[in-house]
């Protein structure tokens, strides 16, 4: 009897845990607009993180400047990157120097 209650628990629990759901939410596609303003928000924050580390002594100061200057060389790329899909986004934008 105990053997017979534990295959229908087991059974039970396996189409409880592999049976797919009907209603399975799609998930969004990101564009490339999103890609980067989660990027920039990812270098902001490693920017923070390297100037509290080198502020607790952690880096030399010339390591420092080296990462510092490559995560700012980033951010700016990706910076000028989100500002040109912006500007084709807006509506009504003028040619530049026009």
């Amino acid at each position: 009897m105990s053997i017979a209650a534990s295959l229908l628990l087991l059974a039970g629990i396996m189409i409880y845990v592999f049976y797919p759901e009907r209603n399975i939410e799609a998930q969004t596609q990101k564009t490339r607009l999103d890609f980067l303003l989660e990027r920039k928000d990812v270098l902001y924050e490693n920017l923070r993180d390297l100037n509290f580390e080198y502020r607790a002594g952690k880096y030399l100061e010339e390591d420092y400047a080296a990462q510092r200057a490559s995560m700012e060389n980033e951010a700016a790329e990706v910076l000028a990157e989100i500002e040109s899909i912006e500007g084709a986004l807006r509506p009504g934008r003028r040619a530049f120097g026009a």
